[in-house]
């Protein structure tokens, strides 16, 4: 079972920028398939962000050019670089991973992850 744990959100204002980080233990980053996902008040979860097996990374449309996905196999951390942020961006980000290689069709699913962090709030306000 793969342990994820989140940190770095925070309140920020329009236009900053922002780090999140997930501490992955119980797996390599090698041989994890690990996705950002996050839930705006009253909306369902969305897809932002993943990385396969420590070197596909993919992007959801909404997030591209300005949020990048990153690991540090040392710390085993996937990063998730936020630019640019707007207020539609504040929500609880998540990570979640499965130790399966998920092919490209698969990673944007959130049900083929079995394992979340439970969560950090990112909010961007002015």
């Amino acid at each position: 079972q793969v342990q994820l744990v989140e940190s770095g959100g925070g309140l920020v204002l329009p236009g900053a920028s922002l780090k999140l980080s997930c501490a992955v233990s119980g797996r390599t980053l090698s041989r994890v398939t690990l996705a950002w996902v996050r839930q705006a008040p009253g909306k369902d979860r969305e897809f932002v962000a993943a990385l396969r097996w420590g070197t596909d990374t993919y992007h959801a449309d909404s997030v591209r050019g300005r949020f990048s996905v990153s690991k540090d196999s040392a710390k085993s951390t996937v990063y998730l670089q936020m630019n640019s942020l707007k207020p539609e961006d504040t929500a609880i980000y998540s990570c979640a991973a499965t130790p399966r290689r998920l092919i490209t069709s698969q990673v944007r699913a959130l049900y083929e992850y079995d394992s979340w962090g439970q969560g950090t709030q990112v909010t961007v306000s002015s």
